[in-house]
């Protein structure tokens, strides 16, 4: 296994095309679950030039206004130009209402351990959770800095300390690794969108950005850039305006920004947009749940859950474990102990993190602030998969 590399990873911000996609279809997953928290719903968005298509399948007692939320999603993130705003925009739906299925509304809550070990998956997917102790939410470096970067950009905004920015924003970061360790900061990309080309000169832009976005996020890090550390700010020439009316976006495709920005495997299949009933979302936050916990026990430096699951049954077909060779027990005896102490069943990850409920309960709620920086290794939101609230019954 290579011990010495170069690794990149990009972040974007949420004005992003595709991540206002995942917003708004995000959104709607909340409001259908704060109305009726048994809800069954996904939600897909696509958007371009003045135009906004949402297709859902959903079941549901809720009623929920497609349009409405779309409009707010677009108002909040700041789009206001004339080719592209939440008030003018068109909007097009493409709505399926599902007959009720009975079966599907039970209390995860109220179930027995033989209850809930009858409620199958009705996805099949192979879903990949990750953690190493390269920083302190045990997150890859290179994607917990390039998210920190997309948040600095978009905070300076809405702070108003750079007036002239818009709401679109890419970066990427890349780092150097010495035996498989972060060892210093090989590159930095920002590139950010304005709202007129003759505001502010080219001068004035580069040592703005440099000054309030980059050298602010690296004061608190320990890696810091050097010297041959290598900056490039819109290294294209000024980026005017973003936004759907420059490029489209689309649900669920920056599923690597969503989770290890490609340092780890990731399942491929969109996170956003889906209740909490689908395994293909929810397995990947458990998968993530039981890396950190192995990582933070100290029974590895790095760890990746693999779970595979079939149609028609609870738990996962198969549980593997890699720790890239850093384990301090062998994998096959990690992935042993995780499958004793964490509970894969689609039932029982519901009930372990509430997710029909939490929507309800944050403020403003729940799936909509997943769907920019990231799914996973969040610290800003107290997301239940981030705990280590097993780390003491794996170390013994």
């Amino acid at each position: 296994m290579k011990k010495d590399f170069m690794f990149t990873s990009e972040s974007v911000t949420e004005g992003h095309p595709d991540k206002l996609c995942d917003q708004i279809s995000d959104a709607i997953v909340d409001h259908f679950l704060q109305q009726d928290p048994y809800s069954r719903v996904i939600a897909e968005c696509a958007v371009s030039t003045a135009i906004v298509f949402i297709a859902a399948r959903f079941e549901s007692n809720a009623s929920v206004d497609f349009p409405n939320i779309a409009r707010q999603v677009i108002s909040q993130i700041g789009y206001d130009q004339h080719a592209f705003n939440g008030k003018t925009c068109s909007i097009l739906t493409s709505l399926k209402e599902l007959p009720p299925n009975g079966h599907l509304c039970f209390d995860e809550n109220r179930l027995s351990e033989e209850e809930i070990e009858k409620i199958p998956v009705k996805n099949q997917v192979t879903v990949f959770g990750f953690a190493c102790n390269q920083t302190s939410a045990l997150m890859p470096l290179p994607i917990w800095l390039a998210h920190r970067l997309a948040r600095r950009l978009t905070s300076v905004r809405l702070q108003k300390i750079l007036t002239y920015l818009a709401p679109d924003g890419k970066t990427q970061v890349g780092v150097e690794y010495r035996d498989r360790k972060p060892y210093r900061i090989h590159s930095i990309t920002v590139t950010a969108s304005q709202k007129m080309a003759s505001e502010p000169d080219l001068k004035r832009f580069l040592s703005e950005i440099r000054e309030a976005v980059i050298d602010a996020v690296f004061v608190e890090e320990e890696i810091k850039p050097d010297d041959r550390t290598q900056f490039f700010i819109n290294p294209d020439g000024p980026f005017i305006t973003g936004g759907p009316s420059i490029h489209s976006g689309l649900t669920g495709r920056k599923n690597a920004i969503d989770t290890y920005g490609e340092y780890a495997r990731q399942s491929g299949a969109a996170l956003s947009g889906k209740d909490p009933m689908r395994i293909d979302r929810i397995g990947a936050y458990a998968a993530r749940y039981a890396a950190k916990n192995v990582v933070a026990a100290g029974l590895a430096s790095e760890c990746e859950v693999q779970l595979s699951y079939s149609i028609g049954l609870s738990k996962p077909v198969s549980i593997q474990v890699e720790t890239f060779g850093t384990g301090r027990i062998p994998d096959e005896d990690i992935a042993a102990i995780i499958e004793r102490h964490f509970d894969f069943r689609l039932a029982g990850i519901m009930r372990q993190f509430n997710l029909r409920h939490l929507p309800s309960i944050v403020k403003g709620g729940f799936y909509r602030k997943l769907a920019a920086y990231g799914h996973v290794g969040r610290m800003d939101i107290g997301l239940p998969w981030e705990l280590t609230d097993k780390v003491n019954i794996l170390k013994t």
